[in-house]
C-alpha cells in the first residue's frame, strides 16, 4: 500500500495514551507519525512500519 503525508493510519497497538490513530508527517527511508491525541512523534524504518500499520484510515 502507498502511503504520503498527511495520512491517518490505525496501528495494531494503542499508544500508552490510549489512541491508536496517528497522522504520517514524513516518509522516505523511514516514516515519522504523530499521535492525534497527545502530539508524540514517532519514528519507525519502513519494515517497522509496514509491520505497526492495521489500515490507513479513509479522510
Amino acid at each position: 500500500m502507498v502511503y504520503s503525508l498527511g495520512d491517518k493510519v490505525t496501528t495494531k497497538k494503542k499508544h500508552p495514551c490510549g489512541n491508536d490513530i496517528w497522522t504520517i508527517v514524513r516518509t522516505g527511508a523511514d516514516y515519522k507519525i504523530r499521535c492525534d491525541k497527545c502530539g508524540r512523534i514517532v519514528m519507525l524504518s519502513v519494515s517497522e512500519f509496514n509491520k505497526a500499520i492495521k489500515a490507513k484510515k479513509e479522510q
